[in-house]
């Protein structure tokens, strides 16, 4: 009989909230290492930002199931809000403060295949000229968007603020409404984390979150390794 084999690197992690540092570190560990890094901590489980209520984090997923028509369970959170500091190269272990996003991922196919719709009506109407930035940061800043976005539909997720808030485009008003009625409710909820704004990144698939994530993790356990500034960063 042979025991369940354990990358050597997760042995040490035994915390939910684990700190950048150690994560970083399992995360050099192999490909393995780095999947089940992607799904147990990162993918599952109590977020930091809800560890002092952590009803309140079913709350939010079941109101959000309703009103954008998902699945709560296909409903989850990346970022320091997930484990308490950050693990992204250009503020490693920044803790997670009222100053912090709350990034939430949403693992669903239909709507990731109607946010990808809505995208190719805006990058024709775009190409086409039959709409243009206001202004020169604007134009910029959608012509970046255009260049890259296909990019991340091909690997399989989409962030739904890189493309306008318009009504021609309802299902990405619906989220971006629900992203900002979020962040009121929790305002004006007890024990509720204080945070910046909110935002959704979509999935096609669980393949697709499991893939960006280990990608993400093996990123930044290569910058970090290479000596960028690890300065930790209150706020």
């Amino acid at each position: 009989m042979e025991p369940f084999s354990i990358p050597d690197s997760l042995r040490k992690l035994t915390d939910p909230y684990p700190s950048w540092d150690v994560v970083l570190d399992a995360a050099g560990g192999g490909h393995e290492a780095r999947i089940a890094l992607a799904r147990l901590w990162i993918s599952e489980g109590i977020p930091y930002a809800f560890r002092n209520c952590p009803a309140l984090y079913e709350s939010v997923r079941s109101w959000l199931s309703w009103f954008l028509d998902v699945c709560a369970k296909e409903i989850g959170m990346v970022g320091s809000g997930r484990i308490g500091t950050s693990l992204n190269p250009n503020k490693f272990g920044k803790r997670f403060s009222p100053c912090s996003d709350l990034d939430l991922t949403i693992v669903s196919r239909a709507l990731f295949n109607n946010l990808k719709e809505e995208f190719r009506q805006w990058s024709f109407a775009y190409e086409s000229g039959k709409v243009s930035g206001k202004s020169t940061e604007e134009e910029k800043y959608w012509r970046n968007n255009n260049k890259t976005v296909p990019r991340n539909i091909r690997a399989g997720f989409l962030d739904t603020k890189y493309i306008p808030n318009h009504k021609s485009y309802p299902i990405t008003c619906r989220i971006e409404q629900s992203m900002f009625l979020l962040s009121e409710k929790l305002k004006c909820t007890p024990n509720a984390p204080v945070v910046k704004e909110a935002s959704i990144r979509c999935y096609d698939s669980w393949d697709s979150f499991l893939r960006q994530n280990c990608l993400n993790l093996q990123g930044s356990w290569e910058r970090w390794k290479s000596g960028v500034s690890c300065k930790i960063v209150d706020g």
